[in-house]
């Protein structure tokens, strides 16, 4: 019999999460049964998606929803060798027993040099967000440029990166003079403070005063408002995320695109990073090439502690990371 450790919430959240929304439980687990795995979380993944879709997929006392990387501690499914690791929706668990639905084992070509915490992170979820966001969604092209907003978070830094190798200009927004420091070492063309500059509209004109080709949307809101007159003629938008809406306790309204839309003739389109799972393997080995050869970097803000997930929770959504922030066990 095994204690596992599990993070609950207790009621929804109601405009920005608090430590009173979440409960830590302790649960007796059974022995595995045949097909079943024991699997011991290493590293946990907190996300902004986790704000709001805890609302549609969620109901109070369920365990907060998340990836992770776990290590096999008992098996008696021969796909999963105890010593093994995978990545699994396990949620907010110290240990979990699951029947392998929805585990993936890391690549075999991981490299052990490599932290296995990426797989949460820049070669996992978040990296191949900006892959395909990038590739499949932006379909992005030498030369074009490209604006990335909360360009220091887990995807925007990859996101950035990756156009760079594409031979892209690359124009970043963030939320702090360090995470502007930290972008200009990686590579980015020119980066902003958006807490600290007069107008939005005139550091984005300052940034690229012919406007833009491709836009690849984190935050939404007032941003997007700003950023949308900016775009060329036939410019692309990649919508990711919209966290400057997610805490919210009132849907935000207006201005309407409609107008910038039309007359620019632009194309709009949000996505979902699983449509293109079936090519996450070949990605992922493309990826860890380029990490490999020094041509992506991939930053982590590691807090240490399951205890701790509510705060690295919290912290994440106020913009306290720099990369992926990711818990180690």
């Amino acid at each position: 019999m095994v204690q596992a450790k599990t993070w609950n919430l207790k009621q929804h959240f109601e405009g920005f999460p608090k430590n009173s929304d979440f409960e830590l439980r302790q649960v007796q687990l059974p022995e595995p049964q045949n097909g079943e795995v024991l699997l011991e979380a290493v590293f946990l993944s907190v996300d902004p998606y986790m704000r709001p879709y805890s609302r549609v997929q969620m109901k109070p006392g369920d365990v907060m929803i998340g990836a992770q990387v776990a290590k096999v501690i008992q098996s008696k499914n021969p796909a999963f060798p105890v010593g093994c690791h995978v990545v699994g929706q396990c949620g907010w668990r110290t240990h979990t027993i699951s029947d392998g639905t929805g585990l993936t084992r890391i690549i075999a070509a991981w490299p052990q040099d490599v932290p296995l915490s990426l797989a949460l992170g820049g070669l996992g979820m978040p990296g191949l967000t900006a892959l395909y966001g990038l590739e499949e969604v932006l379909t992005i092209k030498p030369g074009e440029t490209v604006l990335v907003n909360a360009a220091a978070g887990a995807v925007g830094t990859v996101v950035g990166q990756i156009a760079k190798l594409k031979g892209c200009k690359v124009v970043g927004s963030v939320g702090s003079d360090a995470k502007v420091s930290y972008l200009k070492e990686l590579g980015f063309d020119h980066v902003f403070n958006y807490k600290t500059v007069s107008s939005l509209e005139e550091a984005l004109k300052k940034a690229s005063p012919d406007g833009y080709d491709c836009y690849f949307e984190n935050v939404g809101g007032d941003f997007f408002s700003a950023a949308l007159p900016q775009m060329k003629m036939f410019g692309r938008i990649a919508v990711c995320g919209g966290i400057s809406q997610y805490n919210d306790k009132e849907p935000q309204t207006g201005p309407y695109p409609h107008m910038s839309m039309i007359f620019k003739q632009l194309k709009m389109e949000g996505f979902l990073v699983r449509r293109w799972e079936n090519k996450n393997e070949e990605s992922l080995i493309r990826m860890l090439t380029w990490v490999k050869q020094g041509k992506l970097k991939c930053k982590e803000h590691v807090t240490t502690g399951f205890e701790n997930m509510p705060a690295a929770f919290m912290g994440m959504l106020q913009g306290d990371n720099t990369g992926k922030a990711v818990i180690k066990v």
